[in-house]
This record gives structure tokens, sequence and C-alpha cells, in this order.
């Protein structure tokens, strides 16, 4: 007589899950390694994962999720909003408290006055 396996697939890669890698939540199989963070990609136990519709987070980010949405049921603003968000024109009250405009001619990002390196042409 020999051993099948299981039948149950796993859902994040849909292959076959064998007890030995088997892990179940809420009547759904994964695989160990599958059992990931859906943001962040880290791996997660049974202690450290948050879901909400299906969708597997880290504690970190579900909190994260809940505080730039205010809710549950967004997902994490997409990155072509942060980048229009940076790229906005400060406004006048705001570039008086914004110290220094100059900006790193290698990564684009602000330079704080004791960060400022000069380097001779």
């Amino acid at each position: 007589m020999s051993f099948t396996g299981t039948l149950d697939k796993c859902k994040a890669c849909d292959k076959t899950v064998y007890v030995v890698d088997l892990l179940t939540l809420e009547n759904i199989p994964y695989h160990k390694q599958c059992f990931k963070c859906s943001h962040c990609k880290g791996c997660l136990t049974m202690s450290t994962y948050s879901s909400m519709d299906g969708i597997l987070y880290c504690k970190t980010h579900f909190e994260q999720l809940f505080k730039e949405s205010g809710n549950f049921s967004k997902n994490f603003a997409k990155s072509s909003d942060k980048q229009n968000d940076l790229n906005r024109t400060p406004s006048r009250l705001s570039s008086m408290f914004s110290g220094t405009l100059d900006k790193c001619a290698t990564c684009s990002k602000t330079v704080y006055p004791l960060e400022k390196v000069c380097r001779n042409p």
C-alpha cells in the first residue's frame, strides 16, 4: 500500500500540500513557506498574522493599513499616489518650516545643513 499524500492545495501557490508542510488557517491549507504577509512577503506564524478578507498580513502592516485608510476595507495606497504627494510644490506656509531646499545630486533627497558635503568639480 503506497501513501498518496493529501488532496489539499495551498491557497497561495495552488500546489499539493503534504502533511509535513501543512499549515491550516480557518480550514484553508497553506505551505509553511507560503504563509507570508501579502505586503512585505515576511514569513508569518500562527501568532504573528492578521487576516482580512482572506488576505494575510503581519501585525505591523495590518495596523498600518488601518491607520492609513481609517478602515480595513481599503488596500494600501498605490505607489503612484505616494509619488504624486512627493512631487507637489510645498505651500508658502509649509516652506517656512521645511528648512533647506537643497537636494542631493545622487539620490535627490533633501540635504540638511549638518549632512552637507561639497565636492569640488
